[in-house]
């Protein structure tokens, strides 16, 4: 046995059929409908109960320090992560689906969606930026953004999930 047929064994290139696969899947969207705009959510939820305490300063400074660096990315390179964006997702969209690589496949159901939340949260940012709320109004902007989020997340998982299994039971049908 050669050496890359031993990488190749104990790394599968089958990502639906690999346990890891799901695991990064369920961490992914884990992570990212935790931290709203770069706030994580028990925070939130903390300074919701008190609008008096440091965790509520502490709320206000983050989503300050994260809308300012969105909205100064998107200012400064903003079309060059479009198009490397739309280069990547186009790539991988081929190597998947005309070229039918389950790795490509794998990998853009987790950055298509992703991509998505971007861009809600750059327009949550400069939502954020333009209005300044302060106190529950921010709240309800921020748990909104949470909710699409989960939502853009639920249907990517679902989405992956069946996907995956029709795969899964494609190969098993060709054996």
């Amino acid at each position: 046995m050669t050496w890359n047929q031993a990488i190749f064994e104990v790394i599968s290139l089958r990502s639906f059929s690999s346990v890891w696969y799901w695991i990064v899947l369920a961490v992914t969207w884990s992570s990212v409908s935790h931290y709203v705009i770069g706030v994580p959510y028990d925070l939130i939820q903390r300074a919701r109960r008190d609008l008096s305490g440091q965790a509520y300063l502490d709320v206000l400074d983050l989503v300050r320090i994260n809308v300012n660096r969105l909205l100064h990315i998107s200012k400064t390179a903003g079309m060059i992560l479009i198009a490397f964006s739309c280069f990547v997702l186009t790539s991988l969209a081929l190597m998947a689906f005309y070229y039918d690589a389950e790795l490509a496949q794998a990998i853009f159901l987790i950055a298509l969606p992703l991509t998505g939340v971007g861009l809600l949260s750059l327009a949550t940012a400069r939502k954020l930026y333009d209005v300044d709320p302060e106190g529950e109004a921010l709240f309800k902007m921020l748990l909104r953004h949470r909710l699409w989020t989960q939502i853009i997340g639920m249907f990517a998982i679902f989405f992956t999930a069946m996907y995956g299994m029709y795969q899964n039971l494609d190969l098993i049908r060709h054996l």
